[in-house]
This record gives C-alpha cells, sequence and structure tokens, in this order.
C-alpha cells in the first residue's frame, strides 16, 4: 500500500523469509560459514538454535537459494509427523518415488539407494528440518538412525536441525545422547547489536528499490526501534512495516520516534513500549524492596523473641 509513495518496489518488511532480504551481520554470516563448512565437509549433523524470529529459517533458505547443482536438498517445514510420516516426506523432497504400498523398510531402502546414486556423481544431499524443537523422540531417534547411511568415508546426507532455544535442552535429555553427541556443528543465534539495526533497516529498503542513502527513519528513530524490538528482526519487520504504513497515512515522509511508538501501539501488547518498560521496572524494584524490608522487619522479630526466651 506505501510502497510507491516512499519510493520502494515491494513492501520491505513482510514476515516472509526471502532469502533475498537476508542481512549478514557478523554473527549471520558466522552462522552461514558453519553451515557451510557442516555441508562441505560432510559433518553429518549441525544443529542452529535461536530464538523466535532472529532469522533461522531466512537464513537457511538464502544457503538452499545459494546451492549450485551439485547438491540435493529436502526442506522439512512441519515438524509434527510421525517417523513414518517423516520418512515419507523425506522421500518426496528428495523426489524419490515409491510405488505400491509404503513401508518404513522400502523408504529407507529408496533413499539409501538414492543417496549411494547421488554420491556416485559426486553430489552431496542436505536435509533441513526446520521447527526442529517439536520433534517427537521417535522421530528423532529416527533422524539419527538417518545418519547412519554412509559410506565407510563420508556421511551419505547432511542433516541440519533449526530450532529455538528448547531444541539444546531437548537434546541435552540422556535419551537422545547419542544423537547430541553427532552433532559437531553448531551455532546459537543471537539478536541483533544496536549497531546493525540501522544496517539491517537500511540494507531491507535498499533491497525493496529504494536509493541508497534516502532512508526515511531518523536517527532516533532507531535507537527506539531496537530496545523496542530488542534487536529481534521479526519484531523490527513488524514495527517497520506498521511504521511506514502509518506514516503513508498521515502523509508524512519521515519515519520519527512518535511514529515509531504509535507503530507499536498499533501492532499491541507483544511489543513493550517504553512505559511499559519503566513500569515492570518500577514494579520489580517495589516488589524487591518489600521484599528486602519484610525479611529485615522478620530478622528483627526473630531476635527479639529468642531474647524473650532467655
Amino acid at each position: 500500500m506505501y510502497e510507491a509513495y516512499f519510493g520502494l518496489k515491494e513492501n520491505p518488511f513482510t514476515l516472509s523469509p526471502d532469502p533475498r532480504y537476508l542481512y549478514l551481520s557478523p554473527q549471520h554470516q558466522e552462522a552461514l560459514n558453519c553451515l557451510i563448512y557442516g555441508i562441505g565437509e560432510k559433518k553429518g549433523f549441525i544443529a542452529v538454535t535461536g530464538g523466535i524470529g532472529t532469522g533461522k529459517t531466512t537464513l537457511c533458505r538464502a544457503l538452499l537459494a545459494g546451492m549450485d547443482g551439485m547438491t540435493a536438498s529436502a526442506l522439512i517445514f512441519n515438524p509434527a509427523l510421525s517417523d513414518m510420516e517423516l520418512l515419507k516426506t523425506i522421500n518426496q523432497e528428495f523426489g524419490i518415488r515409491i510405488v505400491g504400498r509404503g513401508t518404513k523398510k522400502r523408504y529407507i531402502d529408496a533413499l539409501n539407494a538414492f543417496l549411494l546414486q547421488n554420491f556416485a556423481a559426486g553430489r552431496n544431499a542436505v536435509l533441513m528440518i526446520d521447527e526442529a524443537q517439536n520433534l517427537s523422540h521417535s522421530v528423532l531417534e529416527q533422524i539419527r538412525m538417518l545418519s547412519n547411511l554412509e559410506t565407510v568415508r563420508e556421511k551419505l546426507i547432511q542433516i541440519i536441525l533449526l530450532g529455538q532455544p528448547e531444541l539444546r535442552l531437548l537434546l541435552a535429555l540422556p535419551s537422545l545422547r547419542q544423537l547430541n553427541e553427532r552433532i559437531t556443528v553448531r551455532y546459537d543465534l543471537k539478536p541483533l547489536v544496536r549497531e546493525d539495526v540501522r544496517r539491517y533497516i537500511e540494507h531491507r529498503l535498499v533491497t525493496a528499490g529504494a536509493e541508497k542513502g534516502s532512508n526515511s527513519f531518523t536517527t532516533g528513530s532507531y535507537d527506539l526501534i531496537y530496545r523496542l524490538s530488542r534487536g529481534i528482526p521479526r519484531r523490527i519487520n513488524a514495527i517497520c512495516d506498521r511504521a511506514l504504513l502509518i506514516a503513508y497515512g498521515r502523509d508524512l515522509r519521515t519515519i520519527d520516534r512518535r511514529l515509531v511508538r504509535a507503530a507499536v501501539r498499533d501492532i499491541g501488547p507483544g511489543y513493550l513500549t517504553e512505559t511499559g518498560v519503566r513500569r515492570r521496572t518500577i514494579l520489580i524494584l517495589i516488589a524487591l524492596l518489600a521484599a528486602v524490608l519484610f525479611l529485615a522487619a522478620g530478622t528483627v522479630w526473630f531476635f527479639k523473641l529468642l531474647d524473650g526466651m532467655w
């Protein structure tokens, strides 16, 4: 709606994981390097974790988009699968056809045959599983068994697990120790730092068609967006998208702090405003002070009671 008004060809702040819009902050570049290394060296298992909206899916979509014809890839984005459904979906993603009734053995045999043929042609194979923290133990065990598809020297398939921080806790369970010990390449994505928020916003605007240096955001608005979004790219997108829409509706060309606050109010209670942050901090301090006073009063009463007893 506001694209033409701001000289853009498309919406720069959609929430879809479009690899064209990937901003390679230092840590995102490091994470991408870990993925490339794990795949190239055929390490078998790779795990990328990070909070909601930190850019895990966009990063891996960019990785897939940049792969050449020498790598076959499969992406599983729905983790609510049984072990049989997982095997069936993997085969479908790799373009493997099963004639007749599918059984676990038939799915694994067909996948193994495909991977061996793929390996003989000098190609690699990558399986990427998004939202892996929601996988059941039985499915994770099936994924571990897939890593046994190998030659004497190399893994036939590289498996990337993408998930929220809960994935690390899940993998640390004693029952999944065998799987956890096979993951030799790991990376944990953190939110963007303050300096990268401005670069992130400018990168998306330029990718959407804006001229370099023709930024509509003020310096103060960047600082406020960082504080309110806490550096999480998905939140930054939501705030910027709403701020641009409000500016368009009010016939304004500049996004200042006032418009950023208005955007956050429109989005809803999921995004803390400055007032909310201050109020929350004050309430915590009051609660801590009350606890200290209560403890002090209890200590005085206790010693008085002991003194009376003696």
